[in-house]
């Protein structure tokens, strides 16, 4: 029957691989001879070339018992074949059922797709995110302390109301597993479906417990015919949590009917905003399809990525954080990542950025060869990384400056002459302060040469740069920071302007730049000092 095609076509889709067939209800045709052995070729004729082709068929009555004894022993055969679920790390378990029990309360039910839960562990719900605690767990009716993948599993849930928990959420170890609107994933559609699917259409997935509507973004064609597997995109109208390596089922909008399933092969993904970003995702896709354990794939995503922080790493993994150290002891021992500040580098991501560090240390030393180093906050590099090659010697940190190992500043004659006479100028005019054009013409340098010293005394923090134009020595900002607390809480710009003896257009810049350096805190026509 209809049905029945249908669901051998989804078990297909979801990757079952084993069974056995029971033809029941043998005893409605013992009066009939040969009936029995047209049926069982009928069936077999059907099973051509489905994973149940060659398996067991096994004729049964309930009625009499007749064949009940080779059932079970082909079912005991079948489960000595099964490929059991991994059971070590992250508990993962769709919600197909909740209900409530008095005296007890909330209670869910499901089969755990990953990973072993306990009782008193905590436990997330996602996509909510709330937190609860595992009360009693019980498998197949029986009380169990613990409960593990491929078991059907009810939970007791403790802090989590029946409203709060519904069919399609999940049951998971905490801070592992995220919810994701946009998928990576490769579909295969069914030979018999009649027309093309196409980019950007409407469909039905049901993914674990939950049924979501979704558009397909074709990455690589405009359609995809019967009996042919594309790499897609799924952009999910509402929240799924799901893992990586899970099946799914695709319905077609209208008429709800299935056409064809497929594989996450990458939970959080994003739209593509260019061809390049979409090249990108097709080449990660043919990547992480062909990966055979976690730990390639985990390798892959590091590689892709440069540099992660741990929880983002560990979410890629989806798996605890236990097992995370396991990975990461073993692939930073063989060389391919790097851990710094709870961060983890790929080994080809750091030898990159540091070739990129040393080459922008080479070129400052080059422009301000006076100076020690780089000014750590001027560095646009991550900070992990810049602690990491400091650590290892590939370059220097004295106080907050950066340099090569090997760079001794030339701190020439001339330039300390004209540090030193930038200093008296500033010094002579005190609170009569001087513009960038002034300076220059008063020290009659070369503009090129007086942007340089500017920028190496900026960068020594010996001045700064100032609203209006002004330039206001680091010795000179600390004399006037003296100067507002000895004035009270609270100071307006005459005051400062009467012990100063200067003017507004001199002392209005200098708060200004106070404010932004947050000494002070304008409110009306007053400054707060903090």
């Amino acid at each position: 029957m209809p049905q029945t095609r249908e669901h051998l076509e989804i078990m297909e889709l979801l990757g079952v691989h084993d069974g056995l067939t029971a033809i029941t209800k043998i005893d409605r045709i013992k009066d009939d001879e040969g009936m029995l052995d047209l049926v069982i070729d009928d069936v077999r004729n059907f099973l051509k070339g489905t994973f149940l082709d060659n398996r067991p068929i096994v004729p049964v009555s309930s009625v009499t018992g007749e064949g009940l004894n080779d059932l079970r022993a082909e079912i005991k055969c079948l489960i000595d074949r099964v490929r059991l679920r991994p059971r070590n790390g992250a508990f993962f378990l769709p919600v197909d059922r909740t209900f409530t029990i008095a005296g007890f309360g909330t209670v869910v039910t499901g089969t755990a797709y990953h990973g072993t839960v306990r009782t008193s562990e905590r436990i997330e719900i996602l996509p909510s995110g709330r937190e609860g605690r595992i009360r009693t767990l019980q498998v197949h009716g029986k009380n169990v302390d613990s409960a593990f993948a491929g078991q059907r599993v009810a939970a007791n849930l403790a802090g989590v109301d029946i409203d709060e928990i519904t069919r399609g959420d999940v049951v998971c170890s905490r801070g592992i597993f995220r919810a994701t609107r946009c998928v990576e994933a490769v579909i295969k559609i069914l030979p018999d479906v009649a027309e093309p699917l196409k980019h950007w259409q409407r469909v039905h997935v049901c993914i674990g417990t939950s049924e979501v509507l979704a558009r397909i973004s074709l990455l690589g064609s405009k359609t995809i015919e019967s009996g042919e597997a594309q790499p897609v995109q799924l952009v999910l109208e509402e929240p799924v949590i799901c893992t990586f390596g899970q099946k799914f089922i695709l319905r077609f909008y209208s008429p709800l009917m299935t056409i064809g399933g497929g594989e996450i092969i990458f939970p959080y993904s994003y739209k593509p905003r260019s061809s390049a970003m979409r090249a990108k995702i097709l080449s990660r896709i043919e990547a992480l399809r062909h990966v055979k354990t976690p730990s390639e794939r985990f390798e892959y995503l590091i590689n892709e990525a440069g540099i992660l922080p741990k929880p983002e790493a560990l979410q890629l993994l989806q798996d605890t954080s236990e097992n995370l150290d396991i990975l990461i002891g073993r692939l930073s021992d063989a060389g391919k990542i790097i851990v710094a500040d709870n961060s983890i580098l790929s080994e080809n991501y750091f030898c990159e950025i540091t070739d990129g560090l040393k080459g922008t240390l080479n070129k400052y030393h080059k422009k301000f060869p006076s100076e020690l180093g780089m000014p750590l906050e001027s560095v646009n590099f991550p900070r992990s990384v810049i602690n990491l090659a400091v650590s290892r010697g590939i370059i220097a940190m004295t106080g907050n400056k950066l340099h090569m190992p090997d760079f001794r500043p030339e701190n020439d004659e001339a330039f300390n002459r004209d540090v030193e006479a930038i200093r008296n100028l500033c010094l002579s005019r005190k609170w009569q302060l001087l513009t960038l054009d002034e300076l220059r013409v008063e020290l009659k340098l070369p503009e090129n040469s007086f942007k340089k010293l500017i920028q190496a005394m900026r960068n020594g923090n010996l001045l700064a740069l100032i609203p209006e134009g002004f330039i206001l020595l680091r010795e000179l900002e600390i004399e006037m920071l003296e100067i507002l607390h000895k004035l009270g809480k609270n100071v307006t710009l005459a005051q400062v302007r009467d012990v100063t003896g200067s003017t507004r257009k001199y002392i209005m810049p200098i708060l200004e730049y106070f404010d932004g350096k947050g000494y002070t805190r304008r409110a009306g026509d007053y400054r707060v000092v903090l």
